[in-house]
């Protein structure tokens, strides 16, 4: 679907997946916090109980205290609440490379603002941001986008559409005036049901290069200034 490069006012990023590398499996987190990976944790029982967990979690309907203690006992207690914390606090990873560059020329545009709609919870919100939503020192990027909003502050998560509505609502910015960049399928189709324009980023592939692509073929930029950025 071409898009409109006029409309565009407010480009707006995940960020697991494309802002930040993440954790993608509790096998990745056990080995990115150093703890054992140990058996029997994967039925698909378990797996919908830690979902369900998480998904309250995100929503700010479960404190962290709690959230630990229902991620443990969706191992069947065969992991601790203090290694639930431990895998949660390692689960992410970083900026993804040549996002920083980017985001800098947007950031420089008096036509486009940014901004961020995130599945996340406090816990991680806090890694990423500083006091104030500032940049912090581990993820400087996001922390300078003007609109920044989440799931577990807005208590609702994507693909829910009530949460591209109050992010209109918050933002003053609607429909087709918003590019929005995410890595799972059904967030882009719940934002397209939007009329946002809503691209789906690989998060396994160059997501910088992806971004870049989708922001050369909105006309924002011509080609070869994009590709300086990440070069």
């Amino acid at each position: 679907m071409p898009l409109e490069p006029s409309t565009i006012k407010l480009v707006c990023f995940d960020l697991g997946g494309v802002m930040i590398r993440i954790c993608r499996t509790w096998n990745e987190g056990c080995k990115a916090a150093g703890v054992t990976i140990k058996n029997a944790v994967s039925s698909e029982d378990l797996i919908v109980r830690r979902l369900k967990a998480h998904h309250l979690h995100q929503i700010g309907q479960l404190n962290d205290t709690a959230f630990f203690k229902q991620l443990a006992e969706a191992t069947d207690n065969i992991y601790t609440p203090d290694e639930a914390r431990l895998i949660h606090d390692a689960w992410l990873l970083g900026e993804y490379p040549g996002m920083n560059r980017i985001a800098e020329q947007l950031l420089a545009s008096p036509s486009i603002q940014t901004g961020v709609l995130s599945n996340t919870n406090h816990r991680h919100w806090d890694a990423m941001f500083g006091p104030d939503n500032t940049p912090s020192a581990a993820f400087p990027t996001p922390g300078r986008f003007q609109h920044v909003h989440a799931s577990h502050l807005l208590g609702l998560a994507k693909p829910d559409p009530a949460i591209y509505r109050r992010f209109e609502k918050l933002t003053g910015f609607s429909g087709a005036q918003i590019m929005f960049f995410d890595d799972l399928e059904d967030n882009v189709q719940s934002a397209l049901a939007q009329g946002w324009q809503a691209r789906l980023i690989d998060h396994s592939g160059d997501v910088a290069a992806q971004v870049r692509s989708h922001l050369v073929e909105a006309s924002l930029w011509q080609p070869d200034v994009l590709t300086d950025l990440v070069s």
